[in-house]
Order: C-alpha cells, then structure tokens, then sequence
C-alpha cells in the first residue's frame, strides 16, 4: 500500500524526509485518535448511494427490455457482489486507516484507503477552522472539520467526528492559533 507523507515547514516548502523535528519543531508521527465509530455508518451509506443510479438503471432496464433475462441476471448479480463489497469493506477500512491528533504544537492526519496521506498542520500556520455537516452527517450527528492553512497542498481535514468533540477541537485549535505569535499568511 502507498503512504504519501507530507511535511512542511513555516515557508509552505517541502521540508523532506523527517526521523525527528522539522524546521516547525513538529515530529512526524502516527495520529492515534481515530473518528466516530458512526462514521462507519455514514461511509457504508455513502457508498450504498453511489450504487443506487446503477440499480435504478437496471430497473428501467428489465422494464423497458424484458427480453434477455439471463443478461439482466449477470447485471444484477454483479452489482450485488460489487456494491456488497464496497459497501461492506470500505467503511470497516476506512475506519482502520483515518486517524487525526492534535497538540499544542500541529494537527495530525491519516486518511485514504487505497492510497494513505499522511498531514501535518502546525498551529503557526492555521488560518481558518471550518465545520461542515451534510444531511448524512446531521442525522449521525457528525461533523467534518476542516483546517486551513497557508499551504499549496490544501486543508486538513478532519472527518467523521462526533459533533461535540468537533466543537471542541475547533474551539481549541481556534484558541491555539489566536496564540501563536507567526503570522499564518
């Protein structure tokens, strides 16, 4: 499995392999706190959803072409095993790899499933913490919040939390970054 780690120091650059402290004081290290257990229930139906357009299709197939039963058999069957796999793999996955940290010093990341990113966001460095929840979060009470920093690679973000530990952590890293004496632009 590929694992891209990206660290960078206070000018957004690359700050290369690290065994200790980058040009920040930051260490790269594994995240260790891992998202809502909910969140497990919001991938599989995420990745149910993907799967609807495909059976709606071979509804109206079968419905509007009844004849060649066996191809709409094989169609069926293979949506079943695939959409059974995605939905049934990928959120136990998920929930293994993604894990986030944060200390007085970073923001610590680790997402994807096939290909892992590894992020770190020194507070110095933050600009805005934002939340987003969609209909999906609302009803599992879960949050994603996103850190924004001064970087070319984009935010951080933080998936899959609980709403109250999601209040909490942008309260502390907003709080963290008002006390930060660098600028974060």
């Amino acid at each position: 499995m590929e694992q891209e780690v990206r660290v960078e120091d206070d000018e957004g650059a690359p700050a290369g392999p690290v065994e200790g402290a980058t040009a920040t004081g930051v260490a790269m290290r594994e995240p260790s706190w891992r998202p809502s257990p909910k969140a497990r229930v919001l991938w599989a139906v995420s990745a149910a959803l993907m799967w609807l357009p495909l059976v709606v299709a071979q509804v109206v197939w079968v419905l509007v072409a009844p004849v060649g039963a066996g191809w709409h058999i094989a169609a069926a069957a293979a949506t079943v095993v695939l959409g059974g796999l995605h939905v049934a793999v990928v959120p136990v996955w998920r929930y293994r790899v993604h894990r986030w940290e944060m200390d007085e010093t970073a923001v610590y990341t680790r997402s994807g499933w096939w290909t892992q990113e590894h992020r770190i966001a020194p507070i110095s460095r933050i600009q805005t913490v934002d939340t987003e929840r969609g209909p999906l979060d609302r009803w599992l009470d879960l949050t994603t919040v996103t850190v924004t920093t001064a970087s070319a690679a984009g935010a951080v973000e933080i998936v899959g939390l609980d709403s109250r530990v999601a209040d909490e952590t942008v309260a502390r890293l907003t709080a963290l970054a008002a006390l930060s004496e660098t600028d974060a632009t």
